[in-house]
């Protein structure tokens, strides 16, 4: 049986929905894994959308949190607000209560990738704060360290990304995931379903 791997992802303007495809083919590229992409509900209205310049949103399907309790091991992706999680992809988590009363996520591994508007807006604190979801489904955490080798210490150009996940700068919107960064998804994507894998072995 197939070991699911569910990359879960909230985008406006299209940055984590990058990442997020990349992240999937590296899931993908894992024999035996089954990676699949979702997307989290909207919560603000078309106009208000078409207000704020979005583009058509992706073809991935809207997950429900029922649909959580079929993988086995999961990538959540978000923009930041404030050095947070967007409010799009909390509306969401806070309706997982019948799976978090069922402990039916506990020892599930996840992983993190996030997109922030500049280098101090939060790369890391917008991972860190969203740990605490994770922690209450009782979820392992699976950040991807230095596992990416030399691509993390890149210093002569700008490069999204920590040891906590994948990430990219969306700077005034017009800057998009560089080929580093989408390589470090890739990465992300292939090292977590091959953690995932290995557990669902161990099982």
């Amino acid at each position: 049986m197939a070991t699911k791997v569910y990359i879960v992802y909230y985008s406006m303007y299209g940055h984590v929905e990058k990442l997020a495809q990349e992240i999937k083919k590296g899931a993908a590229s894992v024999e035996g894994v089954e990676a699949k992409l979702w997307q989290v509900p909207e919560t603000l209205s078309e106009e208000i959308l078409a207000k704020m310049g979005g583009p058509a949103k992706g073809d991935a399907p809207i997950i429900t949190p029922n649909d959580l309790s079929e993988a086995d091991g999961f990538i959540f992706g978000f923009p930041t607000r404030f050095g947070m999680m967007a409010a799009q992809f909390k509306a969401f988590l806070d309706a997982t209560g019948g799976l978090w009363r069922t402990q039916q996520l506990a020892g599930k591994p996840a992983g993190l990738f996030y997109s922030t508007g500049s280098q101090g807006g939060g790369q890391e604190t917008t991972a860190l704060t969203a740990i605490t979801q994770l922690v209450h489904h009782g979820m392992i955490f699976v950040p991807i360290g230095y596992t990416f080798g030399a691509g993390m210490f890149e210093m002569e150009k700008i490069k999204g990304g920590s040891p906590y996940g994948a990430g990219t700068y969306a700077g005034d919107g017009s800057r998009q995931p560089t080929e580093l960064e989408l390589e470090q998804a890739f990465h992300q994507g292939k090292y977590i379903a091959t953690i995932t894998k290995k557990l669902k072995g161990s099982a």
